[in-house]
């Protein structure tokens, strides 16, 4: 059965109980005063009556601190708070985000959630803080792993390029992200970068490699003095036809390559177009599905309840998104 058919998916209190097991395991947090478990529910409570609604709606999931003595619910300081949608609708559409392999668009869930196109479009990018692991502080490649490296181009960036005018040849007016793997813990982590040159590079390397790595690359010139930084440095020759190397371990960026394979298909395929100011959300996005996925242990449920216990805590206003947006 899908789980799309859990109760918790169509049932707002179902809903709001399903995310609190989730999020208080050790009973009610109160978001005003830190206090655990020393609150109490709030039965019955409705909103003020109006035109459309003479009785006033219910309000599901409210709690009151028996210390501060203020009214909140498992919404307050999370991706939900100050929400209109309905809960049910939130986990329905972390569903189909975390589920979908080359993701899903705005205009899709617009369609299939029956809400405005602008309240899809916010509520993914909402989706997307929740995906981002901050965990840029662990080196990947720790014990002597090996780890792949490589970068990629996408889309066009107005901020080289003014809208109209040509973009000519070259990568020069596409966005830029490099992207490491690590073939020990199967993870990616990537990167938005202004440039290519090794004064950009190296030193995201030197912060997110383990110095007893072992780093593959292709034969660019930015990566020639890596081995310098790392405790091994190799690298395939693409323009002379090498793309494998037999030894052991084998030499090649593959695995990378794969990543981006996925990346290309979704961010052409589903989403299109994407300013410079989100792209670091949709890369957050694929690397939270790569690293959460089947070859990884995890189901689409188990991803779905990783995206939700990290909800807290990663609040995005729509005035942030938009002026973000604004300021490109």
């Amino acid at each position: 059965m899908s789980v799309l058919s859990a109760p918790y998916m169509h049932d707002e209190a179902a809903a709001f109980a399903h995310v609190e097991a989730m999020l208080w395991a050790d009973g009610p947090v109160c978001p005003h005063c830190g206090v655990v478990d020393r609150a109490y529910r709030l039965d019955g409570v409705r909103t003020k009556p109006s035109k459309k609604n003479p009785e006033g709606k219910e309000r599901y999931g409210l709690w009151k601190c028996r210390e501060c003595r203020k009214q909140f619910t498992v919404r307050k300081g999370t991706i939900f708070e100050e929400s209109h949608l309905p809960l049910h609708l939130w986990l329905q559409a972390i569903h189909l985000m975390v589920s979908s392999k080359k993701g899903i668009s705005s205009h899709q869930l617009h369609r299939v959630l029956g809400i405005t196109y602008k309240s899809a479009w916010f509520l993914t990018h909402r989706i997307r803080e929740c995906m981002r692991s901050g965990d840029l502080a662990t080196p990947m490649g720790s014990g002597g792993g090996t780890v792949e490296v490589d970068e990629t181009f996408i889309g066009n960036d107005r901020t080289k390029k003014p809208h109209g005018e040509k973009k000519g040849r070259g990568y020069a007016h596409k966005h830029k992200m490099l992207t490491l793997v690590d073939r020990q813990t199967k993870q990616a982590r990537s990167i938005i970068v202004d440039d290519l040159k090794a004064a950009t590079l190296v030193p995201i390397l030197r912060e997110n490699i383990a110095a007893e790595a072992v780093v593959y690359t292709d034969e660019a010139g930015q990566y020639k003095k890596l081995a310098d930084e790392f405790a091994g440095h190799d690298f395939t020759r693409h323009g002379a036809g090498e793309y494998v190397r037999r030894e052991a371990p084998e030499v090649h960026t593959n695995t990378v390559e794969g990543f981006y394979s996925i990346f290309k298909r979704g961010m052409k395929g589903v989403y299109q177009h994407c300013g410079k100011q989100h792209l670091h959300r949709y890369a957050a996005e694929f690397d939270f599905r790569y690293n959460n996925r089947k070859a990884n242990g995890v189901e689409d449920v188990e991803r779905g309840e990783i995206a939700l216990r990290a909800v807290v805590g990663r609040r995005l206003t729509y005035r942030r998104a938009d002026a973000e947006v604004r300021a490109v």
